[in-house]
């Protein structure tokens, strides 16, 4: 797999969603937050800030908190303490429309989700008419749109069975585009795929932070790591053991925690 080229943290918008704001505020600002199940604490006070038009990768073993963050900034699960701004909202304070800030969001998961007995330009349109009352025209020109984008144009009637494991990732990724989101949280998007599949889902990741869009990414992919993202993070036990540059966190690491887990990705082959 060839990992995609590194590109300028500030280079030009041309998403939607990702346009200029005001001000110096981090896009997301992640506070202190804590998320336990029962006695299990899984994040024990994170804080993660996100500039726009940045990407910031998280790395760690599985059960360090890297999906439940991801989770969490979606309003998936309820923080038990700390907050969380988005464009200096407060997203946490119950008070607020959840679905609305989640709508501000993109969200890709492991697996794509997409429903089996839809084409493909149905699954991009569902949430778009059914929960935003978009007219049905105007959904499905919208999506075919970011089909365009990711590739995918001429599969819009294709069903799912019917598209390999990285062009059924394409297609929730397109689907998450199709609102204009601030910000794309990308929860280890290619740990489903074949070998052979990932390197085109971490191109067009590659292709999104170069139009500008702000990430997110939870990722064991260190190729994607080292050649795309501005910052990244290490987490352990639910917490941030270590932040920086790819090339000072996966160059040189400082912390044991951060060099042993490093040793081991390097001896599974996915540095």
């Amino acid at each position: 797999m060839t990992a995609p080229s590194s590109t300028p943290a500030s280079g030009p918008a041309t998403l939607p969603g990702s346009a200029d704001r005001s001000g110096d505020a981090p896009l997301l600002d992640v506070r202190g937050v804590r998320k336990a199940f029962g006695d299990h604490v899984v994040l024990d006070g994170v804080d993660l800030a996100v500039d726009a038009h940045r990407c910031v990768v998280l790395i760690g073993a599985s059960g360090s908190g890297k999906s439940t963050l991801l989770r969490t900034v979606d309003l998936l699960e309820e923080v038990d303490d700390g907050v969380i701004l988005l464009e200096g909202d407060d997203i946490t304070d119950p008070r607020r429309d959840a679905d609305a800030d989640r709508a501000r969001m993109g969200m890709v998961f492991q697996s794509f989700n997409l429903f089996p007995h839809m084409r493909v330009l149905d699954n991009v349109t569902l949430a778009s008419r059914l929960v935003h009352r978009v007219p049905r025209r105007a959904a499905q020109e919208r999506a075919r749109e970011m089909l365009e984008r990711v590739g995918l144009a001429d599969r819009a009637g294709a069903f799912p069975d019917e598209l390999s494991g990285g062009q059924q990732q394409r297609v929730a990724i397109a689907r998450s585009l199709v609102h204009s989101p601030r910000l794309l949280l990308l929860d280890e998007v290619t740990s489903a795929l074949d070998p052979e599949l990932v390197g085109e889902v971490l191109d067009l990741l590659g292709e999104l932070k170069a139009e500008g869009m702000t990430m997110v990414v939870a990722t064991h992919e260190m190729g994607f790591a080292r050649h795309v993202a501005d910052e990244v993070c290490f987490l352990h036990a639910g917490r941030v053991h270590e932040r920086g540059t790819p090339e000072q966190v996966l160059g040189s690491p400082r912390q044991p925690r951060t060099q042993e887990f490093l040793r081991r990705i390097t001896g599974a082959g996915r540095a």
